[in-house]
């Protein structure tokens, strides 16, 4: 249930719309099993697996879509293919010409599709509709799309945005390991990538390294030539520690023990502690991610 990532959008705040509304527009695209003709399907799923399709506690909300895909890989379908031109080759007397092949990859696709295998994965969204924060458990931009471009299919109006800072996360690094420090309630940790923004794309990473005294130097000297951060591992008010990346997204997002350890204690129940988790995960964030929009400058409103 604790989120890993965090990709990051803005809604308007807050955000006007009713928790039963939004849940009879979800309804409009639920999870439903990969047809074997097809080769992947997508909807929402209930985030506790109890019916509902948003789960909703202390104004706070979350949704999951779930995308099942069929497995069929293009070197089985190119072996077949193969094959199967082979055959068509020695009956007729010469090769199958761009057309002939591009039907029989087509009937191959279509006759080995219902035999693939599936995999299922499901991606997790948190929404905040009074603080206007919407932030998708997602390793990249694009797991995030798959999750907004289903939510604009089902939403009658959706008017979210990306969230920009006054200063680029880039440029907020380079200052921070420049300086040697990081900004108030925030600490550096041991991770750090820095990239050259020539066409080689030279790259220094230092990883589970202290990024002290002992190696500021070095990573100073490479500012100077030129190298860009385009990660940095801080941890903010000894309670949650992340990785930063250039675009602003969040990875190897982690809630200190101390935190696991306190809705452990306030849970009895398996149910409970999916309450409890959630209701100290989303109280955390609502709390870090202002000090980390404030560590970059503030945000950038549209006029």
């Amino acid at each position: 249930m604790w989120f890993k990532n965090l990709q990051l959008y803005r809604l308007p705040t807050p955000w006007n719309i009713e928790l039963a509304k939004f849940e009879e527009l979800l309804a409009r695209g639920p999870f439903v099993k990969c047809p074997s003709n097809q080769p992947m399907s997508r909807g929402w799923v209930s985030p506790r697996r109890d019916g509902a399709l948003v789960f909703s506690l202390g104004r706070q909300w979350m949704i999951a879509l779930s995308i099942e895909q069929r497995l069929l890989p293009s070197s089985v379908i190119n072996e077949e293919v193969k094959e199967r031109a082979e055959a068509i080759e020695a009956q007729q007397g010469y090769a199958p010409g761009r057309k002939q092949l591009k039907e029989l990859r087509e009937r191959v696709t279509e006759e080995l599709m219902p035999r693939a295998f599936t995999r299922r994965r499901t991606t997790y969204v948190w929404i905040d509709p009074q603080a206007g924060w919407f932030c998708v458990d997602a390793a990249s931009a694009g797991k995030a799309e798959e999750v907004i471009e289903h939510l604009r299919h089902c939403l009658d109006d959706f008017p979210l945005t990306m969230l920009h800072t006054q200063i680029s996360p880039q440029t907020a690094m380079a200052d921070w390991l420049a300086g040697g420090d990081a900004p108030a309630g925030f600490t550096i940790d041991r991770d750090c990538e820095l990239k050259a923004v020539g066409e080689e794309k030279a790259a220094v990473r230092y990883v589970r390294h202290p990024l002290g005294d002992e190696v500021s130097g070095e990573i100073k000297a490479h500012l100077a030539a030129g190298k860009l951060p385009t990660k940095l591992a801080l941890t903010w008010d000894d309670r949650i520690s992340f990785v930063l990346g250039e675009k602003l997204e969040i990875k190897r997002l982690a809630f200190l023990d101390l935190l696991k350890e306190e809705a452990e204690k306030s849970a009895e129940r398996a149910d409970e502690q999916f309450d409890a988790d959630f209701a100290l995960m989303t109280g955390e964030l609502a709390r870090f991610l202002p000090q980390l929009v404030e560590a970059l400058g503030g945000e950038v409103v549209a006029e």
